[in-house]
């Protein structure tokens, strides 16, 4: 089983069981977003996680195979049309320069992991609207000189 082919059979459970995606990270012990991410084909589950994921939805072990398979990490180069993407395309483009010279000017020259990373998602009620609220957690990566 690929990950496209994986993801989809996650999907179909999910869809079937009715469970969101924080009930399913609590069933697998990690992070809603983490999880997600995983059963979207972008990261990968330890034996142990991938096999709680495949119990809580009914899945057969090769779904629990294909979750623990690395993934080839790639997207499509174009500007995405899907609103909620977009925009975080649109945050970037917009601040992405702002970002990079504020964590220089903080930390110095270096990025931030998004391999020793964590996000999390969050609904913040407001008389004006909800809000939005994500928040990203990455460690300081200094570059090396040689």
């Amino acid at each position: 089983m690929n990950k496209l082919e994986m993801t989809e059979t996650i999907m179909a459970a999910k869809t079937k069981s009715g469970l969101g995606w924080e009930a399913i990270a609590a069933k697998v012990g990690l992070a809603p977003v983490f999880v997600t991410s995983a059963c979207l084909g972008m990261n990968s589950l330890k034996p142990e996680f991938a096999d709680k994921l495949c119990e809580a939805l009914g899945l057969p072990t090769d779904v629990s195979a294909a979750l623990q398979q690395c993934p080839h990490k790639s997207w499509d180069k174009s500007i995405p049309t899907d609103p909620v993407i977009y925009r975080l395309y649109e945050i970037v483009g917009v601040y992405g320069d702002t970002i990079k010279e504020l964590i220089h000017e903080k930390f110095g020259d270096g990025i931030m992991s998004a391999i020793d990373f964590s996000m999390h998602i969050d609904k913040e009620e407001n008389p004006a609207g909800d809000r939005v609220v994500v928040k990203m957690n990455g460690k300081f990566l200094p570059y090396k000189s040689w």
